[in-house]
């Protein structure tokens, strides 16, 4: 290279500002960083350790942010990520690769199982508690008990007035998870549908979609006509527990922890944890732990069901 190039060259070489050069050396540390991070599905890959990514249902995010909490003191190398969003929300980043475990109220559907093995992807699920969806109203209002076809005539919009169910002459405002929400499906599928597999009916179009559980909660305290659902551990003291009955013949039954675990609540469902594939290395052993009699512990702690709950009812 003669010395007339080197003489081009210079003064261009010499233009280049403090702001630049820190705006350059940046980009290079974040591709630098961004390289050494090991991806989702790969918690000990290399060598490198990452938080567990854990994604879902907001029913079972206090008792899975409880879990992580607890299981940190137990074993500090692994640490867990917690978020909500809905059972949906967890499966699909669980289908994406940008969760590892998707916490659900609700079994995965088949839809979902489909685009999973279109992936290259085999859900695992894994049951992890069990809970009682409470039918909650204002502390004010006088109805107390509740029969299965009473809650699909109202939430499909057949009963319109509280006083078609021995309540006050008000107009019945509906409130509901959103649809994203397993909780959602679950009272779709079991309540509006009444577990019909042919029934077709809907949520009534006027129904409150709320898009958590403090949203009911928040509605159902300052609304005295409102009657909402959720999970027994998220029910507070500004809300009544309503008595539900399969039928009319049948007796009404208050959520507890022993009327779920022995199948006598009409409203009792298992809530599950999936993962791509059979678990391994340390969310194995985070899941193992879960399952066993310290997981289980903090379950009962937040009013859900232990696992063994069930056996013991039998």
């Amino acid at each position: 290279m003669t010395s007339q190039h080197l003489n081009s060259i210079k003064p261009r070489l010499t233009k280049i500002t403090p702001l630049a050069l820190l705006a350059f050396l940046l980009l290079t540390f974040v591709v630098v960083f961004s390289a050494c991070v090991p991806a989702p599905g790969s918690v000990e890959a290399s060598g490198n350790r990452r938080a567990i990514q854990n994604k879902g249902s907001d029913t079972l995010l206090n008792l899975a942010l409880a879990w992580a909490e607890a299981h940190q003191q137990v074993d500090p190398s692994i640490a867990i990520a917690v978020t909500g969003g809905g059972t949906g929300t967890g499966i699909a980043a669980l289908l994406n690769g940008t969760a590892d475990i998707a916490n659900a109220s609700r079994p995965i559907k088949d839809e979902e199982i489909a685009a999973a093995e279109a992936n290259g992807i085999h859900p695992v699920e894994i049951p992890i508690a069990i809970d009682a969806i409470a039918i909650v109203v204002h502390p004010s209002n006088p109805v107390s008990e509740l029969t299965l076809p009473q809650l699909s005539d109202m939430y499909t919009g057949r009963i319109t007035n509280w006083s078609q169910v021995g309540g006050v002459d008000a107009p019945v405002v509906l409130v509901s998870r959103e649809s994203n929400s397993g909780t959602h499906v679950y009272f779709l599928e079991e309540v509006v549908r009444l577990g019909e597999i042919e029934n077709s009916d809907i949520f009534a179009p006027q129904t409150l979609l709320m898009p958590s559980s403090v949203g009911i909660t928040s509605e159902i305290r300052r609304n005295p006509n409102a009657i909402g659902y959720d999970g027994l551990g998220y029910v507070t003291e500004h809300e009544k527990v309503i008595a539900v009955a399969r039928d009319a013949s049948s007796p009404y039954v208050l959520p507890s922890v022993e009327t779920a675990a022995d199948n006598s609540y009409a409203l009792a469902r298992f809530l599950f944890m999936y993962t791509a594939g059979e678990p391994t290395g340390s969310i194995a052993s985070y899941l193992d732990w879960i399952r066993g009699p310290e997981g289980q512990a903090i379950v009962t702690e937040l009013g859900f069901v232990p696992l063994d709950a069930e056996a013991e009812a039998q």
